[in-house]
């Protein structure tokens, strides 16, 4: 009888550390592939190709800048801050950028992540703004950010 219980034991004791070490290898090929997926894609040149002109890239750019209106907020609150905290929108806004959210901007149903000067941001925190900037996909590369009136 204690032989059929060892044998039980190291059986389970098996398939436990055959579980543990492909649990392990999961995660670890979950983490590269993750860690992959976050590499920022190669940077384009700033020098002009013979068919550009330093001139025309610079129109190019200026016309890829749009104006958004809207309140800066975080991506963690959003548009709606927790009353229960007894901050205020602004003071919220700044604690959850400092807790690692970044600053965003509602627009209507729209929320676009906000990269840019963190004192600018900081300063128009929890207030409607006019940013001028790039959309890119979900990121706004902020050029000015000025007061809505």
């Amino acid at each position: 009888m204690a032989i059929g219980r060892r044998f039980w034991i190291g059986t389970v004791s098996l398939a436990i550390a055959v579980c543990l070490g492909l649990a392990l290898l999961i995660a670890t090929l979950g983490a590269a592939a993750g860690a992959a997926s976050d590499e920022p894609e190669s940077a384009p040149t700033s020098s002009p190709t013979p068919l550009q002109s330093p001139v025309g890239m610079a129109t190019t750019a200026a016309a890829a800048q749009q104006t958004y209106e809207g309140i800066v907020t975080d991506t963690h609150c959003g548009a709606k801050h927790r009353p229960a905290i007894d901050m205020s929108a602004a003071n919220c806004t700044r604690a959850c950028v400092h807790a690692g959210a970044q600053f965003s901007l509602v627009e209507g149903d729209s929320a676009y992540v906000l990269k840019g000067d963190l004192q600018q941001l900081k300063h128009a925190a929890g207030t409607r703004v006019k940013i001028t900037g790039t959309l890119t996909g979900n990121t706004i590369q902020v050029a000015r950010i000025s007061p809505e009136l």
